[in-house]
């Protein structure tokens, strides 16, 4: 016998039990139901798979998309791009709080596979090694038009870009390039590749993603592969997150954006939590991680 917890997309999980001995459907029995009484107050809507074709034809490039569950027919509400981490990370149809919460708060929240992810074969998870904000930065904006295009709902007019640890990165990479975003947040991010090695993953994520290249064997490679070298042509007003004891992704490297962004005078805010890690969106204490929540949504409405 088998103990498991499962969920999906609209369900946070449960505790079942799976009888390996058969193949009948009773087999799986469920032990628990956690959330059945919130889950039958609120009304969430199942995410919208969908695919599109990569910009440069070769690939498929798969997501969701979080719909508000009320939405008014004719209507059209602000589009979040949320950038993926990793760049080895992958996307599923798996509960997710914060993009259910965005989606009650009227926003339509689009994410997706790009290029560098994994899941979907080596030779794809492999297209961003040397090449960081290219492929994956060309496969977000693809998909992001396609939902724009097929949706009556998404309003084009309206973009908003955010992103946490390498989705941060893709965040500052794509307001470099795309001015028409109305706002961005950009989280427990990496700007500076110079600087970078100074994380827990030490100088292997070089060996990983830079070709076993190190900052002094390719300095122009890792200077282009920084976004903050690139910063002068932000115009997107950009709250900042990070948190003080982040050690996959160094506070310093959220201070430096931070400051680049105030020197050319873009409006931004730099929100500093105090004693909580890069998971701090997943298992930080619980008023951090609401009041993070908060410091999104009051940035978006601001702006947006």
């Amino acid at each position: 016998q088998i103990v498991a917890l499962v969920g999906d997309s609209i369900n946070p999980g449960d505790i079942y039990l799976l009888d390996t001995s058969t193949s009948a459907p009773q087999a799986m029995r469920r032990l628990s139901d956690v959330n059945g009484a919130l889950l039958a107050e609120v009304k969430l809507a199942e995410p919208i798979r969908f695919r599109c074709p990569s910009r440069d034809g070769t690939v498929a490039i798969d997501g969701w998309i979080h719909a508000p569950a009320n939405r008014e027919p004719g209507k059209r509400y602000p589009v979040i791009l949320y950038t993926g981490g990793g760049p080895g990370g992958m996307r599923a149809s798996v509960f997710c709080h914060e993009f259910h919460l965005y989606a009650a708060q009227g926003y339509v929240v689009v994410n997706c596979n790009t290029r560098g992810n994994h899941g979907y074969g080596q030779a794809f998870s492999a297209a961003t090694r040397g090449h960081w904000g290219d492929l994956d930065y060309e496969d977000n904006i693809a998909f992001l038009r396609a939902v724009c295009a097929q949706f009556d709902f998404a309003d084009a007019e309206r973009l908003i870009v955010a992103g946490g640890s390498y989705g941060g990165y893709s965040a500052t990479w794509i307001i470099e390039r795309h001015p028409e975003f109305k706002a961005a947040v950009v989280d427990r991010s990496l700007v500076n590749r110079l600087t970078a090695d100074a994380s827990d993953m030490g100088f292997l994520l070089s060996q990983v993603e830079f070709d076993k290249q190190t900052m002094w064997e390719a300095t122009e490679t890792y200077l282009h592969r920084s976004p903050i070298m690139h910063i002068r042509s932000v115009q997107t007003p950009t709250l900042v997150v990070h948190s003080a004891l982040d050690h996959r992704c160094p506070i310093d490297q959220g201070e430096q954006l931070y400051m680049a962004l105030k020197r050319i005078g873009v409006p931004t805010e730099f929100v500093r939590f105090p004693n909580e890690s890069h998971e701090l969106s997943r298992s930080g204490r619980p008023w951090h991680r609401v009041y993070r929540l908060d410091r999104y949504l009051e940035w978006f409405g601001r702006w947006v």
